[in-house]
């Protein structure tokens, strides 16, 4: 094991049992619903999603540090960073350094976004085995965001994903505003289905359904998922993206579970938000995500403690506190930074 991952396990404390010694419960007592069967995969976006839009640079030692310490927590899906130009994200712009620093060889695997053929052959010549596009449900959002037509933007990104299978690389699709623009308000079930079914026919093996202002309620995440299924597009190959923005993540999480879908998107210490939507607050933290997995009985592979004990460490470096409720609820004046 790598020094600075043993570093890792020595420095972070064991927060839940201290907080268990302090009368709080460390883990939450299990109860397993007969209608939610497997495990659960949790596709970690903080190291990119969450860092894209801060403001200070923050350096490629601590990007690097930051995925190492999500691994070693057990963690086993970690988008990396963005093959973006830096023009337009300049805080990862050092995408190449930071890939380059990884195990792209071990159990853990690391995505990254790319936005076109340039960013594949930048990803592909350092190891990447694994990309993600970004497309979008909505007119507006194209436009703001990729400076096209949301037709413009999945015939963009043919090539791309054409190419990336034919080096054998898994290929996930973004669909941003799935349920709801800050720009149109309302998006139609339909206008979901079409973009999904478009970047599966164009040969994307997993999509991820965006909530990026955080709209979404339980019955319009069952209603989505319903219209994807009458279109041919099934919850095994979906995974959902939510922001917190209204208190709704973890009751979506949770209607999602219901109905098959087996993989989530989050963030740890629920960092990020959307630089191209200024309602868009931050991700599901994946210590709440965590917290209830458990507490359902689902296994996920990550030690709580440690993801906590990382994210507390992260915010420190950020210079401000956690959003999480389970790292403030288990970590106390630790994360007050």
């Amino acid at each position: 094991m790598p020094a600075v991952l043993v570093l890792v396990l020595v420095l972070v404390a064991p927060v839940a049992e201290a907080a268990t010694r302090m009368g709080i419960p460390g883990l939450p007592q299990r109860f397993r619903e007969s209608n939610i069967a497997g495990d659960v995969q949790i596709y970690e976006v903080g190291p990119r999603d969450g860092l894209q839009s801060e403001r200070e640079q923050v350096p490629t030692s601590v990007k690097v540090e930051l995925i190492q310490r999500l691994a070693v927590a057990g963690l086993r899906a970690i988008e990396a960073t963005s093959f973006v130009s830096p023009r337009w994200v300049p805080q990862l712009g050092d995408a190449e350094e930071v890939i380059s620093a990884l195990d792209m060889s071990g159990p853990v695997r690391y995505p990254v976004l790319v936005p076109n053929l340039k960013g594949l052959e930048r990803a592909m010549d350092v190891g990447v085995r694994e990309i993600a596009v970004f497309a979008s449900a909505t007119e507006s959002f194209a436009r703001n965001n990729l400076n096209t037509t949301v037709d413009g933007a999945l015939e963009m990104f043919e090539p791309v994903i054409a190419t990336a299978r034919e080096h054998g690389i898994l290929v996930r699709g973004y669909i941003s505003m799935c349920f709801g623009d800050p720009w149109e308000g309302a998006v139609q079930l339909r206008q979901v289905v079409y973009v999904a079914c478009r970047l599966v026919e164009s040969g994307c093996t997993s999509l991820s359904l965006g909530d990026t202002i955080g709209t979404g309620t339980p019955g319009h995440v069952l209603a989505l998922l319903d219209a994807l299924k009458s279109g041919g597009v099934g919850a095994d190959v979906l995974a959902l993206h939510f922001h917190d923005t209204y208190g709704q993540a973890l009751a979506n999480v949770y209607a999602a579970l219901g109905a098959g879908v087996r993989e989530f998107d989050s963030s740890a210490g629920g960092l990020g938000g959307c630089p191209y939507a200024k309602s868009a607050t931050g991700n599901l933290a994946t210590e709440d995500l965590v917290w209830m997995l458990n507490g359902l009985g689902i296994e996920t592979g990550v030690d709580l403690d440690l993801l906590i004990g990382t994210s507390v460490w992260m915010a420190e470096r950020l210079h401000r506190p956690s959003p999480s409720r389970v790292v403030n609820a288990l970590a106390g004046s630790e994360c007050d930074v």
